[in-house]
Protein backbone atom coordinates (compact mmCIF):
# COMPACT_ATOMS: atom_id res chain seq x y z
CA UNK A 1 0.00 0.00 0.00
CA UNK A 2 1.69 3.63 -1.22
CA UNK A 3 0.95 5.94 1.39
CA UNK A 4 3.53 8.56 0.26
CA UNK A 5 0.82 9.77 -2.06
CA UNK A 6 -2.37 8.91 -0.09
CA UNK A 7 -4.83 12.14 0.45
CA UNK A 8 -7.81 10.13 1.32
CA UNK A 9 -8.56 6.83 3.53
CA UNK A 10 -11.20 5.57 5.57
CA UNK A 11 -10.75 3.38 8.30
CA UNK A 12 -13.17 1.68 11.47
CA UNK A 13 -13.25 3.71 14.06
CA UNK A 14 -9.82 3.43 15.72
CA UNK A 15 -9.63 1.85 19.43
CA UNK A 16 -6.84 3.47 22.16
CA UNK A 17 -5.90 0.71 24.75
CA UNK A 18 -3.85 3.92 26.92
CA UNK A 19 -4.97 7.06 27.80
CA UNK A 20 -5.08 9.64 30.35
CA UNK A 21 -8.08 11.54 30.62
CA UNK A 22 -7.90 13.01 34.27
CA UNK A 23 -10.15 14.65 36.36
CA UNK A 24 -11.68 18.44 36.91
CA UNK A 25 -11.62 20.94 34.77
CA UNK A 26 -8.61 19.08 32.79
CA UNK A 27 -11.21 16.14 31.71
CA UNK A 28 -13.64 18.51 31.28
CA UNK A 29 -11.12 19.93 28.30
CA UNK A 30 -9.86 16.80 27.10
CA UNK A 31 -12.41 13.89 26.88
CA UNK A 32 -15.05 15.33 24.48
CA UNK A 33 -11.54 15.17 21.98
CA UNK A 34 -11.37 11.41 22.17
CA UNK A 35 -14.08 11.31 19.24
CA UNK A 36 -11.79 14.14 17.39
CA UNK A 37 -9.17 11.88 17.33
CA UNK A 38 -11.26 8.97 15.34
CA UNK A 39 -11.81 6.85 18.73
CA UNK A 40 -14.85 5.31 19.99
CA UNK A 41 -12.99 2.61 22.55
CA UNK A 42 -10.62 3.92 25.00
CA UNK A 43 -8.78 2.22 27.86
CA UNK A 44 -8.53 4.53 30.61
CA UNK A 45 -5.41 4.92 32.92
CA UNK A 46 -6.26 4.95 36.52
CA UNK A 47 -3.17 7.32 38.20
CA UNK A 48 -5.69 10.19 39.42
CA UNK A 49 -4.03 12.38 42.11
CA UNK A 50 -6.32 9.78 43.93
CA UNK A 51 -5.70 6.23 42.47
CA UNK A 52 -8.19 3.90 41.10
CA UNK A 53 -8.23 1.16 43.52
CA UNK A 54 -11.81 -0.02 43.91
CA UNK A 55 -14.84 -0.77 41.16
CA UNK A 56 -16.78 1.55 42.92
CA UNK A 57 -13.96 4.35 42.24
CA UNK A 58 -13.88 3.22 38.64
CA UNK A 59 -17.56 2.95 38.19
CA UNK A 60 -17.91 6.94 39.25
CA UNK A 61 -15.19 8.18 36.93
CA UNK A 62 -16.97 5.75 34.48
CA UNK A 63 -19.96 7.59 34.82
CA UNK A 64 -18.43 11.43 34.78
CA UNK A 65 -16.90 10.35 31.33
CA UNK A 66 -19.95 8.79 29.49
CA UNK A 67 -21.36 12.29 30.58
CA UNK A 68 -18.72 13.91 28.79
CA UNK A 69 -18.43 11.87 26.05
CA UNK A 70 -21.46 9.30 25.27
CA UNK A 71 -20.61 8.17 21.98
CA UNK A 72 -17.10 6.62 23.72
CA UNK A 73 -16.55 3.12 25.27
CA UNK A 74 -14.73 3.39 28.09
CA UNK A 75 -12.98 0.55 29.50
CA UNK A 76 -11.32 1.39 32.70
CA UNK A 77 -8.68 -0.23 34.72
CA UNK A 78 -7.61 -0.46 38.35
CA UNK A 79 -4.22 1.29 40.45
CA UNK A 80 -2.47 -2.08 41.49
CA UNK A 81 -2.25 -1.24 45.45
CA UNK A 82 -2.35 -2.70 48.52
CA UNK A 83 -6.11 -1.93 48.47
CA UNK A 84 -6.63 -3.87 45.37
CA UNK A 85 -7.22 -7.47 46.77
CA UNK A 86 -8.37 -10.75 45.04
CA UNK A 87 -11.94 -10.01 46.10
CA UNK A 88 -11.46 -6.78 43.89
CA UNK A 89 -10.09 -8.80 41.41
CA UNK A 90 -13.27 -10.78 41.37
CA UNK A 91 -15.72 -7.59 41.89
CA UNK A 92 -13.77 -6.03 38.93
CA UNK A 93 -13.87 -9.44 36.48
CA UNK A 94 -18.37 -9.02 37.24
CA UNK A 95 -18.13 -5.16 36.69
CA UNK A 96 -18.38 -5.28 32.92
CA UNK A 97 -16.36 -2.07 33.21
CA UNK A 98 -12.99 -2.53 34.24
CA UNK A 99 -11.02 -4.47 32.39
CA UNK A 100 -7.19 -4.36 33.58
CA UNK A 101 -4.78 -3.72 36.67
CA UNK A 102 -2.07 -1.17 35.84
CA UNK A 103 1.60 -1.44 37.19
CA UNK A 104 2.98 1.51 37.84
CA UNK A 105 6.80 0.74 39.48
CA UNK A 106 7.04 3.65 42.36
CA UNK A 107 8.01 6.98 41.24
CA UNK A 108 8.67 6.01 37.43
CA UNK A 109 5.97 8.62 36.27
CA UNK A 110 3.09 10.83 37.05
CA UNK A 111 0.84 9.93 40.44
CA UNK A 112 2.81 6.88 40.60
CA UNK A 113 3.99 7.35 44.31
CA UNK A 114 1.88 4.84 45.58
CA UNK A 115 3.00 2.67 43.33
CA UNK A 116 4.76 -1.07 43.11
CA UNK A 117 8.06 -1.47 45.24
CA UNK A 118 7.78 -5.28 45.27
CA UNK A 119 6.14 -7.39 42.63
CA UNK A 120 6.37 -10.55 44.36
CA UNK A 121 3.79 -9.14 46.98
CA UNK A 122 1.31 -9.36 44.39
CA UNK A 123 1.72 -12.67 43.19
CA UNK A 124 -1.86 -13.91 44.60
CA UNK A 125 -3.46 -10.75 42.74
CA UNK A 126 -1.96 -11.79 39.47
CA UNK A 127 -3.28 -15.77 40.03
CA UNK A 128 -6.99 -14.03 40.70
CA UNK A 129 -6.86 -12.17 37.48
CA UNK A 130 -5.17 -14.95 35.47
CA UNK A 131 -7.90 -16.82 36.81
CA UNK A 132 -10.74 -14.29 35.87
CA UNK A 133 -9.44 -13.18 32.92
CA UNK A 134 -8.16 -9.67 33.67
CA UNK A 135 -5.19 -8.17 31.68
CA UNK A 136 -2.24 -6.70 33.66
CA UNK A 137 -1.04 -3.77 32.11
CA UNK A 138 2.64 -2.99 32.40
CA UNK A 139 4.33 0.14 32.49
CA UNK A 140 7.58 -1.08 31.74
CA UNK A 141 10.38 0.73 33.39
CA UNK A 142 12.71 0.78 35.75
CA UNK A 143 15.42 2.70 37.23
CA UNK A 144 18.57 1.57 38.52
CA UNK A 145 18.49 4.81 40.81
CA UNK A 146 16.22 6.83 42.85
CA UNK A 147 13.26 8.13 40.12
CA UNK A 148 14.06 11.48 41.50
CA UNK A 149 17.41 11.44 40.64
CA UNK A 150 17.55 10.06 37.22
CA UNK A 151 19.06 11.59 34.23
CA UNK A 152 18.49 11.03 30.71
CA UNK A 153 21.00 8.47 30.11
CA UNK A 154 18.96 6.52 33.34
CA UNK A 155 15.58 6.90 31.51
CA UNK A 156 16.89 5.37 27.99
CA UNK A 157 17.80 2.39 29.57
CA UNK A 158 15.00 2.03 32.39
CA UNK A 159 12.73 0.21 29.91
CA UNK A 160 15.58 -2.46 29.00
CA UNK A 161 16.18 -3.02 32.70
CA UNK A 162 12.27 -3.66 33.33
CA UNK A 163 12.40 -6.38 30.73
CA UNK A 164 13.59 -9.55 33.22
CA UNK A 165 10.52 -8.71 35.23
CA UNK A 166 8.39 -9.08 32.05
CA UNK A 167 9.75 -12.45 31.56
CA UNK A 168 9.36 -12.93 35.02
CA UNK A 169 5.63 -12.50 35.19
CA UNK A 170 5.20 -14.40 32.18
CA UNK A 171 6.99 -17.71 32.98
CA UNK A 172 5.47 -17.38 36.95
CA UNK A 173 1.76 -17.13 35.37
CA UNK A 174 1.87 -17.92 31.90
CA UNK A 175 -2.31 -17.92 30.98
CA UNK A 176 -2.36 -14.48 32.34
CA UNK A 177 -2.61 -11.70 29.93
CA UNK A 178 -0.07 -9.36 29.54
CA UNK A 179 0.55 -5.79 28.22
CA UNK A 180 3.96 -4.21 28.19
CA UNK A 181 2.38 -0.55 28.02
CA UNK A 182 3.91 2.20 25.32
CA UNK A 183 6.72 0.32 24.36
CA UNK A 184 9.78 2.31 23.11
CA UNK A 185 12.98 0.54 22.20
CA UNK A 186 13.78 -2.50 19.66
CA UNK A 187 14.72 -4.33 23.18
CA UNK A 188 10.94 -4.22 24.01
CA UNK A 189 9.81 -4.90 20.58
CA UNK A 190 12.06 -8.52 20.73
CA UNK A 191 11.06 -9.08 24.48
CA UNK A 192 7.15 -9.48 23.67
CA UNK A 193 7.68 -11.26 20.18
CA UNK A 194 9.55 -13.98 22.36
CA UNK A 195 6.80 -14.00 24.68
CA UNK A 196 4.00 -16.17 23.89
CA UNK A 197 0.47 -15.05 22.44
CA UNK A 198 -0.42 -14.19 25.67
CA UNK A 199 2.00 -10.95 25.63
CA UNK A 200 1.59 -7.66 23.66
CA UNK A 201 2.71 -4.50 23.19
CA UNK A 202 1.31 -0.91 23.14
CA UNK A 203 2.96 1.89 20.35
CA UNK A 204 2.05 5.09 20.77
CA UNK A 205 2.05 8.01 18.09
CA UNK A 206 4.54 10.51 19.92
CA UNK A 207 6.84 7.14 19.85
CA UNK A 208 6.33 6.54 16.06
CA UNK A 209 7.32 10.02 15.14
CA UNK A 210 10.13 11.20 17.89
CA UNK A 211 13.84 10.20 19.08
CA UNK A 212 15.85 11.55 22.25
CA UNK A 213 16.99 14.14 20.53
CA UNK A 214 13.44 15.77 20.36
CA UNK A 215 12.89 14.94 23.70
CA UNK A 216 15.61 17.25 24.47
CA UNK A 217 14.74 20.55 22.71
CA UNK A 218 11.42 20.84 23.35
CA UNK A 219 9.82 20.12 26.94
CA UNK A 220 6.56 19.20 24.94
CA UNK A 221 8.06 16.07 23.36
CA UNK A 222 9.15 15.17 26.70
CA UNK A 223 7.59 11.86 27.44
CA UNK A 224 7.81 8.60 29.61
CA UNK A 225 9.14 6.71 28.86
CA UNK A 226 11.41 8.80 26.82
CA UNK A 227 11.88 8.55 23.61
CA UNK A 228 15.01 6.82 22.39
CA UNK A 229 16.96 6.36 19.41
CA UNK A 230 16.66 6.62 15.46
CA UNK A 231 16.97 2.43 15.46
CA UNK A 232 14.38 2.39 18.17
CA UNK A 233 11.79 4.33 16.17
CA UNK A 234 12.72 2.20 13.66
CA UNK A 235 11.92 -1.08 15.41
CA UNK A 236 8.00 0.40 16.28
CA UNK A 237 7.37 1.68 13.16
CA UNK A 238 7.89 -1.77 11.41
CA UNK A 239 6.26 -3.59 14.65
CA UNK A 240 3.44 -1.89 13.95
CA UNK A 241 2.40 -2.87 10.45
CA UNK A 242 4.27 -6.53 10.88
CA UNK A 243 0.63 -7.96 10.65
CA UNK A 244 1.50 -10.15 13.67
CA UNK A 245 -0.96 -8.73 16.12
CA UNK A 246 1.46 -8.38 18.75
CA UNK A 247 1.23 -5.00 18.69
CA UNK A 248 -1.37 -1.98 18.91
CA UNK A 249 -2.55 1.60 19.40
CA UNK A 250 -2.00 2.65 22.44
CA UNK A 251 -1.72 6.29 22.76
CA UNK A 252 -0.59 7.95 25.89
CA UNK A 253 -1.95 11.06 25.71
CA UNK A 254 -1.37 12.59 28.51
CA UNK A 255 -2.23 16.14 28.92
CA UNK A 256 -0.70 18.54 31.78
CA UNK A 257 -1.56 22.61 31.95
CA UNK A 258 0.88 24.38 30.47
CA UNK A 259 2.79 25.72 33.29
CA UNK A 260 3.53 22.24 34.37
CA UNK A 261 5.63 21.53 30.93
CA UNK A 262 7.28 25.07 30.07
CA UNK A 263 7.67 26.59 34.02
CA UNK A 264 8.70 23.55 36.26
CA UNK A 265 11.93 21.69 36.22
CA UNK A 266 12.01 18.94 35.42
CA UNK A 267 9.04 19.38 33.42
CA UNK A 268 6.12 17.39 33.26
CA UNK A 269 6.05 13.89 31.53
CA UNK A 270 3.80 13.58 29.29
CA UNK A 271 2.51 14.41 24.97
CA UNK A 272 -0.35 15.35 24.66
CA UNK A 273 -1.94 13.89 21.45
CA UNK A 274 -5.70 13.21 22.09
CA UNK A 275 -7.69 14.62 19.29
CA UNK A 276 -5.11 13.72 16.06
CA UNK A 277 -4.51 10.37 17.78
CA UNK A 278 -5.56 8.42 14.14
CA UNK A 279 -4.11 11.32 11.83
CA UNK A 280 -0.66 11.13 14.02
CA UNK A 281 -0.42 7.18 13.67
CA UNK A 282 -0.65 7.27 9.72
CA UNK A 283 1.34 10.56 9.13
CA UNK A 284 4.18 8.70 10.76
CA UNK A 285 3.84 5.61 8.89
CA UNK A 286 4.05 7.92 5.53
CA UNK A 287 6.41 9.99 6.96
CA UNK A 288 8.40 6.72 7.44
CA UNK A 289 7.17 5.33 4.38
CA UNK A 290 8.88 8.70 2.48
CA UNK A 291 12.39 7.97 4.48
CA UNK A 292 12.24 4.44 2.71
CA UNK A 293 12.26 2.45 6.37
CA UNK A 294 8.70 0.68 5.15
CA UNK A 295 8.29 -0.28 1.54
CA UNK A 296 4.98 -0.42 0.18
CA UNK A 297 4.78 -3.91 -0.14
CA UNK A 298 5.13 -4.22 3.52
CA UNK A 299 2.04 -2.10 4.61
CA UNK A 300 -1.44 -3.14 4.09
CA UNK A 301 -4.60 -1.62 4.51
CA UNK A 302 -5.05 -4.74 7.50
CA UNK A 303 -1.90 -4.01 9.09
CA UNK A 304 -3.04 -0.50 9.22
CA UNK A 305 -6.75 -1.36 10.58
CA UNK A 306 -5.77 -4.22 13.01
CA UNK A 307 -2.89 -2.35 14.53
CA UNK A 308 -6.04 0.62 15.10
CA UNK A 309 -8.58 -0.96 15.43
CA UNK A 310 -8.64 -4.65 15.24
CA UNK A 311 -6.08 -6.36 17.48
CA UNK A 312 -6.40 -4.30 20.34
CA UNK A 313 -10.07 -5.65 20.77
CA UNK A 314 -9.49 -9.40 20.18
CA UNK A 315 -6.83 -8.87 22.99
CA UNK A 316 -9.34 -7.67 25.33
CA UNK A 317 -12.00 -9.50 24.19
CA UNK A 318 -13.89 -6.94 23.28
CA UNK A 319 -15.76 -9.21 20.76
CA UNK A 320 -16.66 -11.45 23.20
CA UNK A 321 -19.04 -9.76 25.71
CA UNK A 322 -22.41 -11.16 26.51
CA UNK A 323 -25.40 -10.06 24.69
CA UNK A 324 -26.73 -7.17 26.60
CA UNK A 325 -23.08 -5.74 27.32
CA UNK A 326 -22.88 -6.08 23.16
CA UNK A 327 -26.05 -3.87 23.01
CA UNK A 328 -25.12 -1.23 25.44
CA UNK A 329 -22.12 -0.82 22.90
CA UNK A 330 -24.01 -0.93 20.45
CA UNK A 331 -26.11 2.00 21.66
CA UNK A 332 -23.49 4.01 22.08
CA UNK A 333 -21.52 4.13 19.15
CA UNK A 334 -23.46 5.84 16.47
CA UNK A 335 -20.73 5.76 13.85
CA UNK A 336 -19.38 3.05 11.72
CA UNK A 337 -16.09 4.58 10.29
CA UNK A 338 -13.88 7.62 9.69
CA UNK A 339 -12.04 9.24 6.99
CA UNK A 340 -8.79 10.89 6.97
CA UNK A 341 -8.42 13.83 4.16
CA UNK A 342 -5.47 15.89 3.50
CA UNK A 343 -6.83 19.39 3.39
CA UNK A 344 -3.75 21.71 4.74
CA UNK A 345 -4.93 21.54 8.50
CA UNK A 346 -1.99 22.02 10.92
CA UNK A 347 -2.46 21.13 14.74
CA UNK A 348 -2.74 24.52 16.95
CA UNK A 349 -0.54 25.97 19.65
CA UNK A 350 -2.88 25.08 21.72
CA UNK A 351 -6.06 24.18 22.97
CA UNK A 352 -7.78 26.00 26.26
CA UNK A 353 -10.81 25.44 28.36
CA UNK A 354 -13.78 27.98 27.81
CA UNK A 355 -13.08 29.36 30.53
CA UNK A 356 -9.58 30.25 29.71
CA UNK A 357 -7.77 28.81 32.92
CA UNK A 358 -6.49 25.29 31.15
CA UNK A 359 -4.12 25.63 28.46
CA UNK A 360 -2.46 21.91 27.05
CA UNK A 361 0.06 22.47 24.11
CA UNK A 362 -0.24 19.43 21.63
CA UNK A 363 2.92 17.08 20.64
CA UNK A 364 3.67 18.35 16.88
CA UNK A 365 2.01 21.99 17.53
CA UNK A 366 2.04 23.20 13.96
CA UNK A 367 2.58 20.53 11.88
CA UNK A 368 0.50 19.48 8.91
CA UNK A 369 -2.10 16.43 9.87
CA UNK A 370 -4.62 14.64 7.82
CA UNK A 371 -8.31 15.96 8.76
CA UNK A 372 -11.00 13.46 10.15
CA UNK A 373 -14.65 13.36 9.48
CA UNK A 374 -16.66 10.51 11.16
CA UNK A 375 -19.06 8.44 8.83
CA UNK A 376 -22.96 7.75 9.19
CA UNK A 377 -22.52 3.70 9.65
CA UNK A 378 -25.54 3.85 7.18
CA UNK A 379 -23.14 4.72 4.07
CA UNK A 380 -19.53 4.16 5.56
CA UNK A 381 -17.50 4.35 2.60
CA UNK A 382 -19.90 7.16 0.47
CA UNK A 383 -19.58 10.73 0.30
CA UNK A 384 -21.64 11.10 2.87
CA UNK A 385 -20.52 12.59 6.29
CA UNK A 386 -21.71 11.82 9.70
CA UNK A 387 -22.66 15.69 10.83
Amino acid sequence: MDLTSLTTIDLPPTADFHCHLREGAMMELVAPTITTGGCDTVLVMPNLEKPIVSVAQALAYHGELRRLAPNVRFLMSLYLHPDVTTDEIELAARSNIVFGVKLYPAGVTTNSQQGVRDIERYYPVFEAMQRVGLVLNLHGESMSCAPEAATVHDSIHAESNFLPQLFNLHREFPDLRIVLEHVSTKEGVDAVKQCGPNVRGTITAHHLWGTIEDAESDVFNFCKPIMKTRDDRLALIRAAVDRSSKFFFGSDSAPHPIQSKAEKEPAAAGCFTQPWSTSLVIGAFQRAMSLGWISKDSVSREAIEGFLSHHGRTFYKIAQQQPEQQEAAAAAIKHAGIRLERKGERIPGSIKSLDGKIEVVPFRRGEEVMSLTWLDKDIFGSEKFFV
